[in-house]
C-alpha cells in the first residue's frame, strides 16, 4: 500500500466498520479474505476491571477499517484462521501486548507477524510509541484522552470508534516505510529474525503475590510494625478488588496505602479518604489496619531465583563482561541494549560459557542473524 493512500493530507479517511453483529463479521472476513497483510490491534479494560478483558479488535485493510466488537459477536473463530494463516501478514505495533491477551482471551494462534515498534527499536529511534510514530510520518494526533476510556462499556462512542481505527489504520503505510529502512541500513534479516520470535509468545497467568507490597514505593522505608499494617492492607485491597471487579488501585492507591501504614488512623473521620470510599471501605479498613497493628512483622522476601541458584563470582564477572561488550555493541549501532541481547541471553552465556559456534548455538537464545553477527565476539569476552 502506497503511503499517500492513507495520508491525511491527500485523502480524507473514509468511517470505520463496525462489525458487531454476525452478518457484519462474515462480510469483513469476506473482503479480508482477498488481502496479503492486515493491520491488527485491540483495546482491552484494565483500567476498570480486575479481569479485564479485551474490548474490540480493530483490523485495517487499505479499502477499509473495520472495528470488531467482541463483546457482541458469539464466534470469533474464523478470525482466528486468518490470524494463523502464514501467506496473511499480521502488522501490529508492540506485538507481544496484543498477540497475548488475544491468545488469553480466544485462544488464537499467530504466523507472520511484522511488529512496527521492534523494527523502529531496531532501526535505533528513541521515539518507538505509535503516537510519536504516526505523528513524525503522517502528521496526525491521538487523542489520549479516548485511549483512557472504558472500552468495556456499551454502546462505543463515536471517539472512541475512530480512536480505536487510528490505531491500526496507518500501520500498513508505517510497515512499508520501515521495511524500506530496515533493507536500506541491511538491518531487514535481524528484523526478520525478531518478528519470527513473536507468534510464540505464551500467554502465563500470574497468580497473586501476598509479597506484592514490598514493591510499594515507600515500603521499605518503614517500620516493622507498619509494614505489618501494609501487609494487611494489601491483603484486603486485592480481595475488595477482585469481588468488585475493579483494578486495585481504584480501591485504594498505592500511595494511600503507605499513609494509612504510616500514621495508623483509628477514627473514619481520620482516614483522609474520599467520601465514596469512606463510606465503602472505611469500616473495612480500619479492620485491616487493627490486624496489622497485633500481626508479626513480615520478614523480607527472599531473592528471586531463575531455579538454578545464585551464580558462582566468576560466572557473574564473566557476566558483566558481557554486559559491557554488550553496551558498547548497542552505543556503536545507537540502539537500546536489549536490542542486541537481553539479560537471561546473557545470563545463560555466562553460565554455560560455550567455546564454539556450534554449542552457542545449540543454547537456542538466538536466530542465524545474530549468531552471525555477534557469535564470535560473544565467544571471545566469555573466554577472558
Amino acid at each position: 500500500m502506497s503511503i499517500a493512500a492513507v495520508n491525511p493530507m491527500s485523502q480524507r479517511l473514509l468511517p470505520p466498520i463496525l462489525v458487531d453483529t454476525p452478518a457484519a463479521f462474515d462480510a469483513m472476513l469476506a473482503a479480508l479474505r482477498a488481502e496479503l497483510a492486515i493491520a491488527l490491534d485491540t483495546e482491552s479494560d484494565s483500567l476498570y476491571r480486575y479481569f479485564y478483558k479485551v474490548c474490540l479488535i480493530q483490523v485495517s485493510a487499505p479499502a477499509a477499517d473495520y472495528v470488531l466488537d467482541p463483546l457482541r459477536l458469539p464466534d470469533l473463530t474464523p478470525l482466528g484462521t486468518l490470524l494463523a494463516d502464514p501467506a496473511v501478514e499480521k502488522v501490529i505495533h508492540a506485538a507481544e501486548n496484543d498477540i497475548l491477551v488475544l491468545k488469553r482471551d480466544f485462544d488464537f494462534r499467530f504466523a507472520h507477524v511484522f511488529d512496527t515498534m521492534l523494527a523502529a527499536r531496531i532501526l535505533g529511534r528513541r521515539q518507538v510509541g505509535l503516537a510519536a510514530l504516526l505523528a513524525e510520518h503522517f502528521g496526525v494526533t491521538l487523542d489520549k484522552r479516548t485511549q483512557l476510556t472504558d472500552w468495556g462499556h456499551r454502546p462505543l462512542t463515536a471517539e472512541q470508534l475512530s480512536y480505536g481505527r487510528l490505531d491500526s489504520h496507518y500501520l500498513l503505510a508505517l510497515r512499508d516505510l520501515l521495511t524500506r529502512d530496515l533493507q536500506a541500513r541491511r538491518r531487514w534479516r535481524e528484523a526478520q529474525e525478531a518478528f519470527a520470535a513473536l507468534p510464540d509468545v505464551a500467554y502465563v497467568e500470574k497468580p497473586f503475590d501476598p509479597d506484592g507490597f514490598w514493591r510499594n514505593k515507600g515500603a521499605r522505608d518503614l517500620r516493622p510494625g507498619e509494614l505489618a499494617i501494609l501487609r494487611e492492607l494489601y491483603l484486603w485491597r486485592d480481595e475488595q478488588a477482585r469481588a468488585l471487579d475493579r483494578p486495585p488501585f481504584k480501591v485504594l492507591g498505592d500511595e494511600a496505602l503507605i499513609r494509612l501504614s504510616q500514621y495508623q488512623p483509628r477514627r473514619l473521620a481520620d482516614l483522609g479518604l474520599s467520601p465514596w470510599q469512606a463510606r465503602t471501605f472505611g469500616q473495612a479498613v480500619l479492620e485491616a489496619i487493627n490486624r496489622g497493628r497485633v500481626a508479626p512483622p513480615p520478614a523480607p522476601p527472599a531473592r528471586q531465583s531463575n531455579g538454578n541458584g545464585r551464580p558462582d563470582p566468576i560466572t557473574l564477572a564473566r557476566f558483566d563482561r558481557l554486559r559491557a561488550w554488550r553496551a558498547a555493541a548497542a552505543t556503536e549501532r545507537g540502539v537500546e541494549p536489549d536490542v542486541v541481547l537481553n539479560n537471561d541471553s546473557l545470563m545463560a552465556i555466562a553460565r554455560t560459557r560455550p567455546t564454539t559456534l556450534e554449542g552457542l548455538a545449540a543454547l537456542k537464545l538466538m536466530g542465524p542473524w545474530k549468531l552471525e553477527e555477534y557469535g564470535a565476539d560473544l565467544l571471545r569476552v566469555t573466554t577472558l
